[in-house]
């Protein structure tokens, strides 16, 4: 849609910025790169006649809220669902939005795991990056921006989750998102900018990314539901708390966690790590498998290994 009254004043940061990637990206022609801005933007598709688009507003303007409300991210912190203790906004181009949501995410919103092999200090972040931008660039792709709601991202201890106005398409379930299925964003010009700048893929994948890259590091599968009229994307952390409240005794929490953290357990590791017997040990390894926390893999007997239901 065109955008009337637009000034040309538009972001010379975001114009470097997408050049950039789109380079490193090899998806828009390197003549085209160097071609002025006015003319990149019509390569991308994103001018109507004399007149810039909304997705052109949306991805390069400095302030695309003089046109396009709600057009931000909005962040907070939250001890409990009413008890809201810090928060963030971030304003400007949406290619600009991706680079200081991620950073806030990382540096002001979660803490990373500390951990140590040998004498190399190693800090794990609690959500696997790349499935937040994940989360995060589906959110800006697919955002309905008629709506006048900002994306908003929700973080306590041990979970956070993506709220995006919108709805999938017609005749889709979140079913379809678990499994291989057609690229059909909701902002057609938006997504492609964000294709030929490396951002996001053409097939459809972003789901599946998201989950895969929770898999790698053992963590449960993001929940995709439907919440107030928005898309939800909802991560959750193992930790104590974490296991808690998903009904787990307190006991039985450790084996949990340390399977978590190294991919498998065995009985002989519960036994030294709990200071329980064999039998306790096994107990308690029957109890989560038959509880659909773990299952077995590999060798049969003293040896036999668990891992986590889904990693």
């Amino acid at each position: 849609m065109p955008v009337p009254g637009v000034a040309a004043d538009l972001s010379a940061e975001t114009f470097d910025l997408f050049r950039q990637r789109a380079a490193k990206s090899g998806r828009v022609d390197e003549q085209v790169l160097h071609d002025s801005n006015e003319a990149l933007l019509d390569n991308l598709n994103l001018v109507e006649g004399d007149y810039l688009k909304q997705a052109a507003v949306l991805l390069f303007h400095p302030t695309p809220e003089k046109f396009i409300t709600g057009a931000y991210v909005k962040i907070g912190f939250f001890a409990t669902d009413d008890d809201l203790r810090y928060q963030d906004e971030v304003h400007g181009p949406l290619l600009l939005q991706v680079e200081r949501t991620l950073d806030l995410l990382q540096t002001k919103y979660t803490k990373a795991q500390v951990r140590y092999e040998g004498a190399n200090r190693l800090e794990e972040p609690p959500f696997p990056v790349a499935a937040l931008r994940e989360a995060l660039l589906n959110a800006l792709a697919h955002k309905d921006y008629s709506g006048g709601t900002p994306i908003q991202i929700s973080v306590y201890e041990h979970h956070l989750q993506f709220w995006n106005e919108g709805h999938l398409p017609d005749t889709w379930t979140v079913e379809n998102l678990l499994c291989k299925h057609p690229s059909k964003p909701f902002n057609p010009d938006v997504a492609n900018t964000l294709l030929r700048a490396g951002y996001i893929e053409s097939w459809g994948r972003g789901t599946l990314k998201i989950l895969n890259e929770c898999r790698a590091i053992h963590l449960p599968a993001p929940r995709f539901y439907f919440e107030a009229s928005g898309f939800v994307v909802a991560f959750a952390e193992y930790s104590p708390v974490y296991w808690r409240q998903q009904g787990v005794r307190a006991d039985l929490v450790p084996v949990l966690l340390y399977t978590r953290q190294h991919g498998s357990i065995t009985n002989t590791v519960v036994q030294q790590q709990l200071g329980v017997s064999k039998p306790t040990a096994t107990r308690y390894l029957g109890e989560l498998e038959k509880g659909g926390y773990l299952q077995k893999t590999g060798t049969r007997g003293a040896g036999t290994e668990y891992r986590l239901i889904g990693s």
